[in-house]
C-alpha cells in the first residue's frame, strides 16, 4: 500500500475533506456553511446517536477480529484502518478493508441506524470515498461496499460502487471545497430535515 504521509506529496496544510463532511453536506448543504464556513459549532458530542455509535466502534475493535463474514465472499480484513488519499483530498478512518476472493477489495462500515427499506444516497457517498481511497493506496479494485446497520438485527447491505456513483461523489467534493472557500449554499429542498436541525434558529430558508 501506498503511504501518501510518508511520501514527498503529502502536505499536511492542505485541507482534506472526510466521509462525515460529505454526510452532512448531502444531508443540507448550508449545515456545512454554518458549521466550516461560520465556525459555528454543532456539538455533535451530546447527541445520542453519535455517542452510540462511537461506543459500538470501540466494540468492533476489540471483539471477532479475525471474524470472517460468511455472507460475503471475502478472505481476510484489516479494521480500523486510518487512511489519507493525496490525489482525492480524502481522509478517514475505516471499519473494516476486507480482501474478497476475487482479489479485489472492499470498505464494511458499521452504522448505529436501521435499515429503513433503502440505503441512503450519504451512506453511498460514504462508501464511495473509501473505495476511492483504497483504490488509490491500495492500488487494487473495489467493486462493492458493505454497510452492516446495528440497530435493525446487523442486516448486511451491499453497495455497488459504480462509475456513475464515483463521478457523483467527486463532484459532490468539488462543491464542498466551493462552499468551504465561501459560497452560500441553497438549504435542502426536504424541509422535513430541518426540525432537527441544530441550526434551525438561525438558517433563513
Amino acid at each position: 500500500m501506498k503511504l501518501p504521509q510518508n511520501s514527498s506529496e503529502f502536505n499536511e496544510y492542505s485541507y482534506f475533506v472526510t466521509p462525515s463532511d460529505m454526510i452532512e453536506f448531502t444531508y443540507c448543504r448550508r449545515y456545512t456553511y454554518f458549521m466550516k464556513v461560520l465556525n459555528i459549532l454543532q456539538h455533535e458530542e451530546k447527541r445520542y446517536n453519535v455517542r452510540k455509535g462511537r461506543e459500538i466502534h470501540k466494540i468492533r475493535e476489540s471483539q471477532n477480529i479475525q471474524y470472517i463474514r460468511k455472507k460475503i465472499p471475502m478472505v481476510s480484513k484489516e479494521i480500523n484502518v486510518n487512511l489519507i488519499s493525496e490525489k482525492y483530498k480524502i481522509r478517514g478512518i475505516i471499519d473494516e478493508i476486507l480482501t474478497m476472493n476475487d482479489n479485489t477489495l472492499s470498505p464494511l462500515d458499521y452504522k448505529f441506524t436501521n435499515y429503513n427499506s433503502k440505503t441512503y444516497k450519504t451512506h453511498k457517498i460514504q462508501s464511495t470515498m473509501y473505495s476511492l481511497m483504497i483504490e488509490d493506496l491500495y492500488n487494487k479494485p473495489v467493486n462493492y461496499g458493505y454497510i452492516i446497520y446495528c440497530k435493525d438485527k446487523n442486516v448486511l447491505k451491499e453497495i455497488k460502487i459504480s462509475e456513475k456513483l464515483r463521478t457523483e461523489t467527486l463532484e459532490s467534493i468539488n462543491s464542498y471545497m466551493e462552499v468551504l472557500k465561501g459560497k452560500y449554499p441553497e438549504a435542502t429542498k426536504y424541509e422535513r430535515r430541518c426540525l432537527d436541525c441544530c441550526y434551525k434558529n438561525i438558517c433563513p430558508r
